[in-house]
């Protein structure tokens, strides 16, 4: 099939900034885009050929959408699955499949997925209803500290809480949730697998992740991840297992946690381009975002190499700030060697909301991570 400068149309499910970052490589490909997205002020919007209004969620809006396109991708994870089910059977591709979603939309799921495959992981157990933890943590079938995760609809640190005391436990939406054992880890790591329908896959260099302690967000991610050799690759081992597994085509972002003796943990995936490959677009030889067009559209899959140590710190809405957005002293880091920001769009900041990101990029690392420190401490994300 000929994508390029042809009436190939590819479908994007959601609008966001993974999304807009996905359609700078598009257009650099020249691939007509159709992009499906709730919001009318959706990142996408200004970098799509067309834009549709619809509810991700909706049977009718994500199935009349996808039946115009020729292969069908997405950049949230919240996607109506039945409708991709149903484009599937008359013979849309999606990638990754609807079936790959439906496991990894449900956190409960998606752990017992890992049980089931031999992938190492925290022990958990899981709950119809956060009501009935407190029968079990009576019962003795469950102890203190654990992590609480909503098995549907978290992101970004919602839907995650530490349960120390019952007084943690007040104020739990009762849905379907798991408690996980909590892991006394060292490290947390992310390895991005891409792979396409022939089964071609590559790797991208293991990368490590810095957290913020209150909105456990990442801070910054630093690539290659500094640990040791041995643990790097049976990182990636891991990783390339849950690709396989899974069987999946596009990209496959795999967060794990090295404890203290060094063994890994998968903790839990992303099926799309990854807050932990951002850097890619400046540090590697393939972005992750061509990656997973490469992927989808099963074309040859591009070297994952880095160029140069790459950082990259997230800019997040700063507390106590609501409105219109003010990127301050964005010029001050501008001066900097070997620092890009990326702003994503969107023209309303609140606390912690992801507004953009900044890459380091520095033969040394250790003088990268000094000035992700120093971008950090000077760039805000304010309001009017």
């Amino acid at each position: 099939m000929n994508f390029f400068s042809s009436t190939f149309k590819l479908g994007i499910l959601g609008g966001g900034q993974l999304g807009k970052m996905i359609l700078n490589d598009t257009r650099k490909f020249d691939i007509y885009t159709s992009v499906l997205d709730a919001s009318d002020e959706a990142p996408c919007k200004i970098a799509c050929n067309e834009f549709h209004l619809g509810d991700l969620m909706d049977f009718d809006a994500v199935y009349n959408f996808g039946k115009h396109v020729d292969v069908l991708t997405f950049e949230i994870e919240n996607v109506n699955t039945k409708a991709l089910e149903a484009l599937e059977k008359e013979g849309i591709k999606v990638y990754p499949s609807a079936k790959t979603l439906r496991t990894i939309q449900n956190k409960a799921t998606q752990k017992l997925f890992y049980r089931d495959h031999d992938i190492p992981t925290a022990d958990f157990s899981r709950f119809a209803y956060a009501s009935e933890i407190i029968d079990a943590i009576h019962n003795g079938g469950l102890e203190f500290p654990f992590v609480w995760k909503s098995a549907q609809f978290g992101y970004d640190g919602t839907g995650v809480k530490i349960i120390r005391t019952e007084a943690d436990l007040e104020g739990l939406p009762n849905v379907e949730c798991i408690a996980e054992d909590m892991i006394p880890f060292k490290n947390e790591l992310a390895v991005i697998v891409a792979r396409n329908s022939k089964g071609e896959v590559a790797t991208y260099p293991v990368v490590e992740m810095e957290f913020h302690p209150e909105a456990n967000q990442v801070e910054y991610v630093i690539c290659p991840a500094r640990i040791d050799e041995k643990v790097a690759k049976k990182a990636t081992e891991i990783a390339l297992k849950v690709s396989q597994a899974f069987n999946h085509v596009g990209l496959l972002a795999v967060e794990m946690f090295q404890t203290k003796n060094d063994d890994i943990l998968v903790n839990e995936v992303a099926p799309r381009p990854h807050n932990s490959g951002h850097h890619t677009i400046e540090s590697s030889y393939t972005s992750q975002f061509e990656q997973h067009l490469r992927a989808i559209l099963n074309l040859p899959l591009g070297k994952t190499d880095s160029k140069v140590g790459g950082i990259m710190v997230n800019l997040v809405g700063a507390e106590g700030y609501t409105g219109n957005v003010v990127y301050q002293n964005i010029e001050n880091i501008m001066k900097m060697p070997g620092v890009t920001p990326h702003i994503y769009g969107k023209k309303q900041t609140r606390p912690f909301r992801k507004m953009g990101h900044v890459t380091i990029v520095n033969k040394d690392l250790s003088e990268a991570r000094r000035i992700a420190e120093e971008v950090k401490n000077t760039i805000k994300v304010i309001s009017e």
